[in-house]
């Protein structure tokens, strides 16, 4: 693949300004209009307007830059340099196993492309409960299609693997509806690797799109720089203190002090809440962190007769909504289905077992699919999410419970993902959890999924979605920021990413925080008194 184009370094040798880690020195002071915490979904779209607008931005990223030149599919290096915590990030009981990006693009670098607006009756309930009644479908869909249309999103065309595969054809026996999930891709080479960073530069993340942008109109680029803390002063933040980084996270230099008219966090929920909780920014209503929601993701293991080679092809390209839909949105807790890849540290390290019995799940790598099931927390009272806290040297935690209620929900999916398994031909079936067996036929799995002991540690639950902690509502009672971004409590501050959302989506989130990140930047770029830019 040395033949392909290698933007990053491209734009590097035409003198981007790059500093932290292996690029210049940073410096000791900075000073700009806009200062962006992160460089993912909403500080990319962030960045790309504000530049367009004429503003001098200052994006700081606590992880590395890398590109498709080092993108070479290796699951080793891709964790270790692309997410936080080397893809071992917990919430605070051990119990979930969180995937977040920490690098340059954020989770856009390493997601699977899939890009979902957000749901309609997800929309409507934060309408009804957190009073953000212009966040309605017909009002963020000239939002979406700004995003979409940037970003090369529109259905995968392409045949999906045999992994979506099975997803498609075992609903479909089942007359259960399935859906072409859309993609921000642009001449897709189909390699499978989405997660491990896109080496031929198809993924239309924030990498390879609005960074670039951004770069190009003169911006400046920190990475491997932590924004440690702000500083404040009344209603004001008057400085950001940020401190270079080692690749594995630990302060290795003096830090710097960045001042700005405006600052936006867009540093992800977990990260996002963290910050502004080591700021001791103001909090009188004790939101600070609260209400932070993952998908909680189960699994179902299914071996078949014949290839499935689940680490090849477009990882998600088929998903179903059905079980969304069953019930109202504040009854037993709906869920998503899609599929996994198959890749092997990602496969046998999240699939259970040990010894003999992880070794022939190796071999049976080949045949072997992996579905998974989303579910929509925050709409109940017993899926109200999790709270993210500090420790004691102020990097940050999550303590998300898992309770009954969403454990009665994974049972439910286990039971769902089984009857579509064994109806696309499965051999045997077995649900992600460690009391399972591999079952032969549907009755048997019947059986045993019902006498499964639901509990943390014993259900495999994970998320590579985070969501809430800095809660968008119409008041200061409901929410840390405003309906237009910005801070109830602080007037040069806005907060541009997923921390936003009042609940989760039951749909990746990506093209929802790409949706907002646009609405809101435009009205700061009026409100910072610059020329005004559309996106797309």
């Amino acid at each position: 693949m040395s033949s392909i184009p290698d933007p990053i370094l491209e734009g590097l040798q035409r003198g981007w300004k790059v500093h932290g880690g292996a690029h210049a020195t940073l410096p000791a002071t900075l000073d700009c209009d806009v200062a962006i915490i992160g460089s993912g979904a909403g500080a990319g779209i962030t960045a790309e307007m504000l530049a367009r607008a004429g503003l001098k931005i200052v994006i700081v990223e606590e992880g590395p830059l890398r590109s498709s030149s080092q993108f070479k599919q290796r699951e080793l290096d891709a964790y270790r340099e692309l997410y936080q915590e080397s893809a071992g990030r917990k919430t605070v009981d051990q119990a979930m196993n969180i995937l977040q990006g920490r690098c340059v693009g954020g989770s856009t670098t390493v997601n699977w492309t899939g890009s979902f607006r957000t749901p309609p009756d997800a929309l409507a309930y934060w309408g009804d409960k957190f009073g953000l009644t212009d966040f309605n479908e017909a009002a963020m869909a000239p939002w979406f299609e700004q995003v979409e249309t940037r970003l090369n999103i529109g259905d995968w065309l392409t045949e999906p693997n045999e992994n979506n595969g099975v997803l498609r054809r075992g609903a479909e026996k089942l007359g259960i509806p399935t859906k072409v999930v859309r993609r921000n891709v642009k001449g897709c080479w189909n390699l499978g690797s989405c997660g491990m960073g896109c080496p031929t530069n198809a993924k239309q993340s924030m990498l390879v799109s609005t960074l670039p942008a951004a770069l190009d109109l003169g911006a400046t680029l920190l990475v491997q720089t932590r924004a440690a803390k702000f500083e404040l002063q009344g209603d004001k933040v008057t400085a950001l203190v940020a401190e270079p980084v080692a690749l594995d996270g630990t302060a290795n230099g003096a830090p710097l002090r960045i001042t700005a008219r405006h600052y936006v966090v867009a540093g992800g929920a977990i990260n996002s809440p963290a910050l502004l909780l080591r700021s001791s920014a103001p909090d009188p209503h004790g939101l600070l962190g609260k209400r932070t929601f993952l998908h909680p993701t189960a699994g179902g293991v299914a071996l078949f007769d014949h290839d499935v080679a689940g680490w090849a092809g477009a990882p998600l390209s088929v998903f179903c909504d059905h079980f969304l839909h069953t019930g109202p949105i504040d009854g037993p807790v709906g869920y998503k289905l899609e599929v996994a890849p198959v890749h092997p540290a990602f496969a046998l390290t999240n699939g259970g077992g040990i010894g003999a019995e992880l070794a022939q799940r190796a071999r049976d790598m080949p045949r072997t699919q992996l579905m998974i099931a989303l579910l929509r927390d925050g709409f109940h009272a017993e899926a109200a999410g999790g709270a993210v806290k500090l420790r004691g040297d102020g990097t940050p935690v999550l303590d998300y419970a898992l309770s009954d209620y969403l454990l009665e929900g994974v049972r439910r999916s286990y039971l769902t993902m089984a009857e579509i398994q064994f109806a696309a031909g499965a051999k045997t079936v077995r649900p992600v959890h460690e009391q399972a067996a591999g079952y032969a036929n549907l009755a048997e799995a019947k059986q045993g999924i019902a006498g499964l002991a639901m509990k943390p540690f014993f259900a495999t639950v994970g998320s590579a979605h985070v969501m809430g902690g800095c809660t968008m509502a119409a008041d200061a009672n409901r929410g840390v920021v405003r309906p237009d971004g910005q801070h109830w409590q602080l007037a040069n501050l806005s907060v541009h990413d997923g921390s936003l959302f009042p609940t989760s989506l039951g749909a990746n989130p990506q093209l929802t925080v790409y949706g907002l990140a646009t609405r809101l930047t435009s009205g700061l770029i009026q409100r910072l008194g610059a020329k005004a830019v559309t996106l797309a």
